[in-house]
């Protein structure tokens, strides 16, 4: 355990926040005559959506193996549990199989088999995966991943969000699926510029859904996608017809203090609430110095991800091994396959430091309701909470946080990946979420973009 007085001053500077000022683009005047026609080509050839596919090179996969062959490993930890980070045995046994057994081409063709585009968005490429259902009546719904997650934790769901029938579901459940990946992360573009941060993404999902010809659409998320539906809510744009969130925003006000301050929990508190006060308590005292990391020196511990896909691999196994519901073997629930596609994709496009700068621009408290200003948030708000969250809302918390809660719902599996980790029953739950819903939305006709085609 920590000194008091180093947990109360640790717990300070994890609860300090400053926000990053953002700066606007800035137009270049030049000399001579622009068209109006050639603005017009200009202006159509950056909304394209360009047909995307993946190909890393050989050069690079030889590179990485390389690299895991010449790995300098640490000393074992002096502990008999995960108290010290993730275990020294855990990560051998997966960097073993990642150089020996593991084959990335599989993963590419795992995403090359599905619809995937790119498209420039306020200045950035945004690499997506779109699949529309056979129903012309789906409902269209925009899946955000998190760190240190990436499309990858949707592929499962693609099929029973869009063919309902055929997982148990009705057909009157379809979703069109718009799966993008975050500034920074995967085949997205990286940021050159500060003021990327969860508003400025939310704004560039509602051009990308509309771009598609979608004039209406419903947003999940958890972990960051949480945080940017959120923002897409406090955004209201025409066309959002709700959101659903499985890492909600509900810590009241007046227990964020207490929370940081590693105090017990006060008196007055219900069973579920004393729980995810504990909860939070021991996350940000004992677990939370990853967060620390990146969102003070994204570009510090980018040196570390960029070079060493061990160091890589040990950085994100140590969540999936703490946040899965998998009593800390995340083996029981992801394959090694399933973990090192999504490592895989942050080492080969070299994207450790580019999205741990997301945290520096989120740097705020993603638990407390009044700094994700969630009581501004008027289209209907769903929330379900999954066992091996982070912590787990409770129902009041969450009343009081989204003065427009529509759906509330505990289920009995899943954590933080949720629908990595149960893709049927977190499908099931969107199906549920968005079904009072789906009135108005066949109320707003559906168009399909005719530059896409989808």
């Amino acid at each position: 355990m920590l000194a008091t007085s180093r947990a109360s001053t640790w717990r300070r500077f994890l609860a300090s926040s400053a926000m990053a000022s953002s700066i606007g683009l800035a137009l270049l005047a030049c000399a001579g005559h622009v068209s109006t026609a050639s603005a017009a080509t200009a202006t159509a050839a950056s909304d394209a959506i360009r047909p995307f596919k993946i190909h890393v090179s050989e050069a690079q996969l030889t590179d990485l193996h390389k690299r895991i062959a010449a790995t300098r490993w640490p000393d074992k930890e002096t502990v008999s549990d995960a108290s010290q980070g993730v275990q020294l045995a855990q990560v051998q046994a997966l960097v073993k199989y990642w150089g020996n057994g593991y084959d990335w081409r599989k993963a590419e063709a795992k995403l090359n088999a599905l619809p995937e585009f790119i498209t420039t968005i306020d200045g950035v490429d945004i690499q997506f995966i779109h699949v529309r259902s056979r129903n012309p009546n789906a409902m269209p719904l925009i899946l955000t991943h998190g760190w240190p997650g990436s499309q990858f934790e949707f592929l499962k769901t693609i099929g029973p969000l869009t063919d309902p029938v055929a997982y148990g579901g009705k057909v009157e459940d379809s979703f069109d699926v718009v799966i993008p990946s975050i500034p920074g992360h995967g085949f997205s573009g990286k940021p050159t510029e500060l003021g990327w941060g969860p508003d400025r993404v939310a704004k560039a999902w509602d051009v990308l859904m509309k771009r598609l010809g979608y004039s209406h659409y419903v947003s999940q998320g958890g972990d960051h996608g949480s945080v940017i539906s959120d923002a897409l809510g406090r955004l209201g744009p025409p066309g959002l017809l709700g959101i659903h969130l499985n890492m909600p925003a509900t810590v009241p006000p007046e227990l964020v203090k207490p929370i940081f301050g590693g105090d017990p929990a006060p008196q007055g508190l219900t069973d579920p609430e004393r729980k995810a006060f504990n909860s939070l308590s021991t996350f940000f005292g004992r677990n939370a110095a990853y967060g620390a990391m990146m969102v003070t020196r994204p570009q510090t511990i980018g040196y570390l991800l960029a070079d060493s896909p061990s160091g890589t691999a040990a950085w994100m196994y140590e969540k999936f091994a703490a946040w899965t519901d998998s009593d800390g073997h995340p083996e029981r629930v992801l394959s090694r396959d399933e973990m090192l596609d999504d490592i895989s994709l942050y080492w080969l496009t070299n994207s450790g430091a580019s999205s741990s700068r997301f945290y520096w621009e989120n740097n705020n408290n993603n638990f407390s309701a009044t700094a994700q200003k969630t009581t501004d948030i008027k289209v209907p708000v769903a929330i379900t909470v999954f066992p091996h969250e982070i912590y787990q809302a409770p129902k009041t918390w969450a009343q009081r946080a989204y003065p427009s809660l529509s759906y509330y719902s505990e289920v009995n599996k899943g954590g933080h990946f949720a629908a990595w980790e149960q893709p049927q029953l977190f499908s099931e739950e969107l199906r549920s979420a968005f079904r009072p819903l789906r009135g108005s939305a066949n109320a707003t006709a559906n168009t399909t973009d005719a530059k896409t085609g989808q």
